[in-house]
């Protein structure tokens, strides 16, 4: 008997415990199929879980499996007495809430891609009762309108048993109850209507006098719902092995026994299941701060604190502007009763805009308007209604409008529903400098809404996965909250992405393919950051295949002058003005100096990789390599005169990017690397980095031997502290999006730079601590490890000295090291002086 894959990995997760964290992938093939729908199981049929017979995808009828659909699924049962366990996995497809007896115990999938389609894992005991309960569901599918990240094989919703007693009671199939909601309709968000590119989910269109209130309740009356059950077919009719969305029958796929493969020739076709890989995400309430602004009613905010009511007169408009105080994420919630045919929209922002449609400081409000994503209520005049969004929006402001019909409308509450991954801010810093606290907070709390099921380059305009953004978010998720599981998700995530020729996408999930070739190679240095900073060489080395498949690509690229000749796709390295489309010169036309260099960068990491977890020949191969761009780069990119690198051999084009990336890969003596950091610093005519950038920027700035002018170079995040920023953006002014944690990298800077902590062998089995405190007279932190936290103090005593306490979790061991000196440091607290 195969047991669940909950039971033999870690822990099944209960209300808000543990999460499956299984290391190998359980794969239940989850056959797409509309046949008739047999009560009687086949003895002979494969049972899954333990010993549970196969639940079965079910959907209304007659609901085409790309349409936008919204469903309600229940199923009512008896118990005698409430078990100690009442284990069931649970998906849908889009996306699903599930309660039992009224409670919300769950919301998913984990996003993925429908051949690593995400099934949840829960513990329904606490929740249940002796005598009658009610599992609920509400199931969606955006349809067309669906978000770019969001993949999609057809509608959907499947719960199973983990064993018999559950599945008898609760699984999908015969005996539940299904109501296809009329209540909602999409709100088309498209990137025209927006002025910029837009690629996250529509708005909310929900009318009250369609809406089931109560439906998730145990006392609901579902008399009037579709019961599932088998319906008629001929005895000599054939199974149907695929979904016919012009079928009238409930929809049905069988989720067969890992050990069968999917169709007896090897066919896979529909979702194939997998178990959750990182923990629920947090929900807790959020109240909005105030209102900035009102016209048509007055108010004293009373009913953002859910402690008095907002009574809008009948046949009045009234338009109220609530501020958040910071940009956030979170379900909108909103509660009224009465106000039968009135209209509530909900309108969100990250800023307003002035007339010129600038930002400016985001604390501002007068003479600037708000637009964006919105979502319109339409109550019924019915008491306590209460309306919650399908999915969290992203915002700081709110605008509100209503306008009522011949019944006032009572407002009784307007909150959030934060919600994020389950980040926990580990890590500190403090010094003596004040604004970096302010800093700190700021980009922490771009970091924490930049991630959700994935890391997101926006949660306001995408909420795509990029390797460029990843890359960073993953750096500061590993130093600030200690937590790898989401970082571990989008190397996989980027791994499955690859194209048949090599190369990886450019984001993932993504229903559109968009392929950026240096991207690839920033995969690359994510598997080498993750292979320094855990001692995981079994993951590490599932991702060779897909590394050298990259670098193969790149390497049938390069042409006779040694460098990267022309390369197809969008070959984006850095969004600079005065590059089109963020591209580089020679990038597309042949023997661009930056990504030849960005190559050498790869091919570094890669030899270190193969070193460590894979072949040492092909670790060789890859120095070779490398060494043979990096002459060759030197020999037709190097002006000599300019002491700088042409971005291309034929063009007087200068950069900062590619002059960084040259320090980063020694494509100059150490002993000329500060020289061409210090012009990379002061040459205005340079091709200046961006707040992305900026990133490789800093590291080659510590690399050069520059460290101690990281705080200088910090200036442009308190520009954003000016502005109002509570989050980092994309870009200097003007910038689409006000949240892109790309831009957050200086607290990981603070801790690895500034602190000076950082890996000193794979695994950070061992540590260096190399501080560069700058101005800097005092600065202290914590830096989670795998092994515990460790703890930095350091106090400056006169002009060159240093005092520094130490404290390093059981088995680590390391280096400190100041200005030249270098001290062993051991497990446990140490304090060492340098004169």
């Amino acid at each position: 008997m195969e047991r669940s894959p909950a039971l033999v990995s870690r822990e099944v997760i209960g209300r808000r415990g543990p999460l499956i964290y299984s290391r190998t992938r359980r794969t239940l093939a989850a056959t797409a199929a509309i046949a008739a729908f047999s009560a009687l199981l086949d003895a002979q049929e494969a049972r899954v879980f333990d010993g549970a017979p196969p639940a079965n995808w079910i959907a209304p009828p007659g609901v085409p499996g790309d349409s936008f659909t919204v469903f309600h699924a229940r199923r009512s049962f008896e118990l005698a007495s409430v078990p100690p366990r009442f284990v069931v996995h649970v998906s849908a497809d889009n996306r699903y809430r599930l309660y039992v007896n009224g409670v919300q115990v769950s919301s998913g999938p984990q996003r993925s891609d429908v051949t690593h389609w995400r099934y949840e894992t829960l513990d329904l005991s606490p929740h249940l009762r002796a005598g009658r309960n009610v599992i609920a569901a509400l199931v969606w599918n955006w349809g067309v309108a669906r978000p770019v990240a969001q993949h999609s094989h057809r509608t959907g919703f499947l719960l199973q048993g983990n064993g018999p007693v559950e599945a008898a009671l609760v699984n999908t199939g015969i005996g539940w109850k299904l109501l296809r909601d009329p209540a909602y309709a999409p709100i088309v968000i498209t990137t025209a209507s927006m002025g910029n590119y837009y690629a996250a989910a529509p708005g909310d269109s929900i009318d009250a006098s369609h809406y089931p209130w109560g439906w998730e309740r145990a006392g609901y009356v579902d008399d009037a719902w579709l019961l599932v059950s088998p319906p008629a077919r001929r005895a000599d009719a054939a199974p149907l092995t695929a979904f016919d969305g012009a079928s009238g029958e409930a929809l049905v796929g069988r989720v067969k026994r890992r050990a069968i493969p999917p169709g007896e020739y090897g066919e896979v076709s529909g979702w194939q299941l997998e178990p959750r890989s990182i923990p629920p995400m947090e929900e807790k309430e959020q109240r909005l701060a105030r209102v900035r602004r009102a016209t048509g009613v007055e108010t004293d905010g009373a009913f953002l604190r859910g402690s008095g009511d907002l009574i809008i007169p009948a046949r009045t408009k009234a338009v109220l502007l609530l501020d958040q105080s910071h940009t956030t994420n979170a379900y909108p919630v909103l509660e009224t009763s009465g106000g039968a045919r009135s209209m509530v929209r909900l309108t969100y922002a990250e800023a307003l805009v002035d007339s010129a449609g600038h930002k400016g400081n985001r604390n501002e409000i007068e003479g600037r308007t708000l637009r964006g994503v919105r979502d319109v209520f339409l109550p019924d005049g019915g008491a306590r209604r209460r309306f919650q969004t399908l999915y969290w929006r992203s915002f700081r402001y709110i605008q509100l409008e209503v306008a009522t019909a011949n019944e006032p409308l009572r407002v009784h509450d307007l909150h959030g529903i934060f919600t994020a991954y389950p980040f926990v801010e580990r890590a500190r810093f403090a010094s003596d400098l004040p604004w970096l606290a302010d800093m700190w907070r700021m980009n922490w709390n771009g970091a924490r809404i930049g991630a959700f099921e994935t890391y997101m380059d926006t949660p306001y305009w995408e909420q795509l996965q990029y390797i460029g953004d990843t890359r960073i978010q993953g750096l500061i998720s590993l130093y600030v909250a200690g937590d790898d599981r989401l970082l571990r998700q989008a190397i996989e995530h980027f791994d499955l992405s690859r194209i048949p020729e090599g190369l990886t996408a450019s984001r993932y999930p993504s229903a559109l393919t968009q392929i950026i070739p240096p991207f690839s190679l920033i995969y690359v240095a994510m598997v080498h950051d993750y292979m320094m900073h855990r001692d995981d060489p079994a993951f590490v080395r599932a991702r060779l295949s897909g590394v050298r498949g990259i670098l193969d690509w790149f390497g049938r690229h390069i042409d006779t002058t040694g460098m990267l000749g022309p390369m197809p796709h969008w070959n984006y390295v850095d969004w600079t003005p005065r590059w089109d489309r963020g591209v580089p010169p020679g990038a597309d036309n042949g023997h661009s100096t930056a990504i030849s260099l960005l190559y050498v960068y790869a091919l570094q990491r890669a030899a270190e990789l193969e070193d460590i977890v894979g072949s040492r020949g092909t670790g060789a191969d890859y120095r070779a390599r490398e060494k043979a761009v990096r002459a060759a780069v030197r020999a037709r990119a190097w002006d000599s005169s300019r002491r700088l690198f042409r971005d291309a051999p034929d063009t007087s084009a200068f950069s900062q990017q590619t002059n960084v990336l040259a320090i980063l890969v020694d494509a100059v003596p150490n002993v000329v690397q500060r020289g061409v950091m210090e012009r990379v610093l002061t040459d205005t005519a340079l091709t200046p980095a961006s707040y992305y950038f900026s990133f490789y920027a800093l590291e080659a700035l510590r690399m050069a031997g520059l460290g101690d002018r990281y705080i200088e170079r910090l200036a442009p995040w308190q520009t954003m502290l000016r502005l109002g920023l509570t989050s980092t953006p994309e870009n200097p002014e003007p910038t689409r999006s006000d949240t892109h944690a790309w831009a957050a990298h200086p607290n990981y800077g603070l801790l690895a730079t500034v602190l000076g902590v950082r890996p000193y062998s794979p695994g950070f089995r061992t540590v260096r601590i190399a501080p560069a405190l700058g101005p800097l007279r005092r600065a202290e932190g914590r830096v989670p490890h795998p092994s515990g936290d460790i703890g930095v103090q350091l106090v400056r005593e006169g002009q060159r000295g240093l005092r520094a306490e130490i404290t390093l979790p059981r088995g680590l061991s390391g280096v400190l090291e100041w200005r030249g000196q270098r001290r062993q440091l051991r497990e446990g607290r140490q304090i060492i002086r340098f004169e």
